[in-house]
């Protein structure tokens, strides 16, 4: 089967299409006929700086659709044919992938593949950092750093239909601005100075919930934008710095408080939570409270090509690549 690999970390062109085994479900596991694959940061991440990567060469990918293959001992609830979703700890980029049954997800009736390879990380993120996390109150405000990305575009839609007050995004363009203001957002700030723009918008009050996948001075500045008794939620560091830390000077003024969520850390720790939380966030996409668009789509051997257009930082939406049929 063929497969996207690394074998050393670097930019997109380390990414090497391969000919490999194909893998056998293990116990507890299924193998699925990958139809599309999801891009995510975090496979920019590993392949640049090794994020999560346990040896080498490693091929990444966090999310697919396909169809089971075959099942392995012990997995009662999934069928070979079936049309499915599924959460990896890697490994998406392949023909062919064997995934822990307990995050693999029957496709919800009338989501098609290429739709369905959206689902698993950036629908149960977003809804557990607007409410699992960060407790969101029908009423309360909201402000999403990254707001046309995935992670956004989901965010927005659903902050909006949970009853949230207002909500507000940051981006980098015009452009971007322009696409997030078309998926939930009632305004959009530009840059850096968006803790301005915030108290302006609120009359001076700040936010009740910022979500944060940026890290570093960002992060601080998104403590500074809170409204008393406001949260943040951090769910990433895009920005590479160096690991923060937040204490009493900065969360006793305003009563604020500052929590963390990893998809992939839940994942290891907790997958029972995980399908829990998965399974609620997509009866968002079945009600048809959120669209889940597709903005790219590219080839297997287009990878490199992929995570050049998501590295630039210039894409909007989710990126997948097409595998199968």
């Amino acid at each position: 089967m063929r497969a996207i690999e690394f074998k050393e970390y670097g930019g997109p062109e380390v990414l090497t299409l391969v000919e490999t085994v194909t893998p056998e479900p293990g116990p507890g596991q299924v193998t699925i006929d990958v139809a599309y694959a999801g891009v995510n940061f975090a496979d920019l991440k590993a392949r640049s700086a090794g994020y999560r990567v346990p040896e080498l060469p490693f091929v990444p990918g966090l999310e697919v659709s396909g169809r089971v293959r075959a099942v392995g001992e012990g997995v009662e609830d999934l069928s070979p044919g079936q049309e499915v979703a599924a959460f990896l700890d890697g490994g998406g980029y392949a023909d062919v992938v064997a995934a822990p049954a307990d995050t693999v997800f029957p496709l919800p009736a009338g989501v098609d593949l290429r739709t369905g390879a959206t689902l698993p990380t950036v629908l149960p993120t977003a809804h557990a950092l607007l409410h699992e996390v960060g407790r969101l109150r029908a009423g309360e405000s909201v402000l999403v750093q990254g707001a046309a990305g995935g992670v956004g575009t989901v965010a927005g839609q659903l902050a909006r239909s949970a009853g949230a007050g207002a909500v507000y995004g940051v981006v980098s363009s015009a452009a971007k601005a322009a696409y997030a203001l078309d998926h939930g957002y009632d305004e959009v700030f530009l840059g850096d100075t968006f803790p301005d723009e915030v108290r302006r918008a609120t009359g001076g009050r700040g936010v009740d919930l910022v979500l944060d996948p940026v890290g570093g001075d960002t992060l601080r500045r998104g403590v500074d934008a809170l409204a008393v008794f406001g949260r943040l939620v951090s769910f990433g560091n895009a920005s590479g710095a160096q690991p923060w830390s937040v204490g009493q000077g900065e969360l006793y003024p305003g009563s604020r408080s500052v929590a963390g969520f990893s998809i992939l850390e839940l994942a290891a720790s907790d997958p029972a939570t995980l399908r829990t939380v998965a399974e609620r966030a997509f009866r968002a996409v079945t009600d048809g409270r959120v669209d889940l668009p597709v903005t790219a789509e590219f080839t297997l051997a287009e990878s490199a090509e992929a995570h050049l257009l998501m590295e630039g930082r210039t894409s909007t939406g989710k990126l997948v690549l097409r595998i199968g049929g």
